[in-house]
């Protein structure tokens, strides 16, 4: 799956461990979102941006915001001067799902515009 399916694609509600992706595939999706990472023990789905200034990051995280109401699938942020951190995990699943790479996909569209 390439970057722009992962971009095109929709976030459905996802409950229980069954929805959570194996350790194999999400070696194979992350390849497909340059700079972002797997977190300890494949607990959650991260990249860190970088910004000129806080004006900018800010900016950044308020259209992540939106694009997580329209996606129902909200992230954890971390908001400092010239930086964000971004990790998507599926709380409902208890791991990392489909929806989290769906969502990175489109946070990376967000900062390369």
């Amino acid at each position: 799956m390439t970057l722009a399916e992962l971009r095109n694609m929709k976030c459905t509600p996802l409950k229980g461990p069954a929805h959570a992706l194996p350790s194999p595939r999400l070696r194979e999706l992350v390849a497909q979102l340059p700079g972002w990472e797997l977190g300890p023990v494949d607990a959650d789905l991260r990249k860190d941006f970088k910004f000129s200034d806080f004006a900018s990051a800010l900016c950044f995280v308020n259209a992540l915001g939106w694009m997580a109401e329209r996606e129902n699938h909200h992230p954890d942020l971390e908001l400092g001067w010239g930086r964000c951190r971004v990790r998507f995990s599926t709380h409902d699943v208890g791991g990392i799902s489909m929806n989290d790479f769906i969502c990175a996909a489109k946070t990376e569209a967000l900062f390369t515009g």
